[in-house]
């Protein structure tokens, strides 16, 4: 991809180590569900009389939020029955310190605003947010990077489950404040972005006073092409997915460009939503979503989309215009999704049955359809939502948000929101920065992420390279814990960089493996329950759940004892004894790997090494 052909700005949302922003709660996701609280929310108007297109997108789907507050947790705060306290003073100096790492200019004065978010992740029906610096940078690879802006704000609560028209949240995480920082749009390849979002978490860390884990930092990608138009990934959490994420935006944008292009060469118009009812032509049909939608009593609708045969799908899957059209039909009526007649015949529908659905519609040349089946409201829902996407693809890309999938791909969520959502938080007073105050900060600032790579090469004595990848990555509190209280420093350094990621090619899901886990690991090798030899299947072993005295019996690395181990590597030399004869001690070599696959795990390396020499060097004497 050459220079400018992408254009990215990165929103990280970190949370902080503190108490809660508006009161004394912790700051700790539980188990314990806690009572029931229920909700609806609406859109309310700006100041200037405007409801933003967002919220009332949310408004339109008209759902019903159950939230559960456990004790401890939660107060009459996070349920919107009491006033927000004061902001949180340590809250407040993480944020001033780390605006100070990025020479960021500080306002005078911090005035919390509430945005409006009515998805329910919100008990109030808006979201506490703070700007507190704008106009700083950083450099990346040589590169300057600006940085738009720093804000403080609450995190939203946690979404459990959804069920129809009833979504339940969990009150554990609303509130915990989320330093939210925002660079221009300054990235242009996916790998940049990467380097940039690594480089920020660094700083971030460096502060000690941010919660570590998954989850507990989330990147929104603000992703555009030439010719095609801001579109926001919101919400990924993990840095290694990122190149994905944007690659794959800018695949899309691509693939809805040429959509646009071939739309209008064949002087395709915007289209009516004209619901044709076909489901007489379908009552024996042999799709199982159909068959079902039919059993309870629902309706199979049509839709003409005169034109667009070929760009909803293409055989060689660059043009997917009928997945987007699919997205919105779910996200609208709450349908499992639709059928367009570039994938049909298939999914059980038969050839006679889409000649018979043509007819029905009217069909010619190079019309195409979508159906939806069930309930007759939702599936003419569906349909107009799906209509309405097809017609914006004779404009090109729209505007949007867009949650990430666990593959790298992304699927719709709402349009982005506008300007309107923004209004002032009249129940928190405002917070007054000093220059004096901002001096303190900046005397006292942290060890820089390049002062913290120097320390441990020297320290530790690891390599550079190590040492950044180690930083970089966001592993040095743990790397440095585990060199200090077990002196495994080379070790540590092995495992993060390259044991990590070599399990995970083998489908290990690493995610579990997060600093309490991996600590324990280390505090059993540090201990002699098994060789550093087998570490490797040992945290493979966790990663599916088991704990490290779990995963060590499995797979029988119970540490052998002096004696055990130089009897099982006796044997070894007994069963070769002839080739013993004949090489000397040059059999140690060989026969290495026999005795490895006798001990690994039971041994180190070093040690059953020296204990081959000491019994080849018995048979080499007795040959005397």
């Amino acid at each position: 991809m050459t220079a400018h052909q992408l254009t990215c700005g990165i929103e990280i949302h970190q949370q902080l180590d503190t108490k809660k922003l508006f009161c004394s709660c912790a700051t700790e996701l539980v188990e314990d569900p806690g009572v029931e609280l229920h909700r609806r929310l609406r859109p309310t108007q700006s100041e200037l009389g405007e409801v933003d297109r967002a919220a009332l997108a949310q408004a339109e789907r008209r759902m019903r939020f159950r939230y559960l507050a456990p004790r401890r947790v939660t107060c009459l705060v996070e349920a919107d029955e009491e006033p927000p306290h004061d902001a949180d003073a340590q809250a407040i100096e993480v944020t001033l310190t780390f605006s100070a790492l990025l020479h960021a200019k500080v306002v005078d004065e911090v005035h919390f605003m509430r945005k409006i978010v009515i998805d329910g992740s919100n008990t109030t029906g808006f979201q506490r947010t703070a700007l507190v610096a704008v106009d700083g940078a950083l450099e990346v690879d040589g590169r300057r990077i600006t940085i738009q802006s720093i804000c403080l704000e609450e995190d939203a609560a946690r979404k459990m489950e959804a069920k129809g028209q009833e979504v339940t949240y969990k009150l554990d995480r609303l509130g915990i404040p989320l330093i939210e920082v925002a660079t221009g749009p300054d990235m242009h390849t996916p790998e940049e972005v990467k380097e940039v979002a690594a480089r920020l978490g660094s700083l971030l860390r460096a502060t000690k006073k941010v919660k570590r884990g998954l989850g507990t930092v989330r990147e929104d990608l603000n992703i555009s092409i030439p010719g095609g138009a801001r579109v926001e990934v919101k919400g990924v959490q993990e840095l290694r997915m990122l190149p994905e994420y944007v690659q794959r935006e800018v695949d899309r944008q691509r693939s809805l460009l040429l959509v646009q292009e071939r739309l209008r060469s064949k002087m395709v118009s915007p289209v009516r939503t004209d619901a044709v009812d076909l489901t007489a032509i379908m009552k024996d049909c042999r799709s199982k979503v159909i068959a079902s939608a039919l059993s309870k009593g629902g309706k199979v609708l049509g839709a003409p989309l005169p034109g667009f045969e070929g760009v909803m799908k293409s055989p060689d899957g660059h043009l997917r215009l009928g997945a987007e059209m699919a997205q919105r039909a779910r996200m609208r009526a709450g349908v499992m999704g639709i059928f367009h007649s570039d994938e049909l015949p298939g999914y059980g529908i038969s050839p006679e049955e889409v000649a018979a659905m043509r007819g029905a519609m009217s069909i010619e040349g190079e019309g195409a359809f979508a159906i939806c089946a069930d309930e007759a409201g939702k599936a003419e829902a569906a349909l107009r939502a799906a209509v309405e996407r097809a017609n914006m693809a004779l404009e090109g890309v729209p505007e949007e948000t867009r949650d990430p999938l666990p593959d790298g791909s992304t699927a719709y969520s709402r349009p982005l929101p506008g300007a309107s959502r923004m209004y002032p938080e009249t129940d928190v007073k405002p917070i007054t920065i000093t220059e004096r105050r901002m001096e303190e900060v900046r005397s006292r600032l942290p060890e820089l992420p390049e002062e913290k790579v120097d320390r441990f090469v020297t320290k530790y004595g690891i390599h550079e390279q190590q040492a950044r990848q180690i930083v970089r990555d966001g592993y040095e509190d743990l790397f440095e814990e585990v060199a200090i209280k077990y002196d495994l420093a080379a070790v540590a350094a092995r495992t993060l960089l390259s044991t990590l990621p070599e399990i995970q090619k083998e489908g290990a899901d690493v995610a579990k493996l997060d600093d309490a886990p991996l600590l324990k690991a280390f505090a059993a090798l540090h201990d002699g329950r098994f060789a550093k030899e087998a570490l490797p299947l040992v945290l493979k072993r966790m990663s599916e759940g088991r704990t490290v005295d779990e995963a060590v019996s499995d797979l029988g690395l119970q540490r052998l004892d002096g004696e055990e181990a130089e009897a099982i590597v006796a044997e070894v030399v007994r069963e070769r004894q002839a080739f013993v004869k004949e090489k000397g001690m040059g059999a140690v070599g060989p026969l290495m790997g026999p005795v490895m696959e006798r001990l690994r795990g039971k041994v180190d390396g070093k040690m059953a090494s020296e204990l081959l020499k000491k019994e080849i060097a018995k048979v080499v004497q007795g040959s005397r």
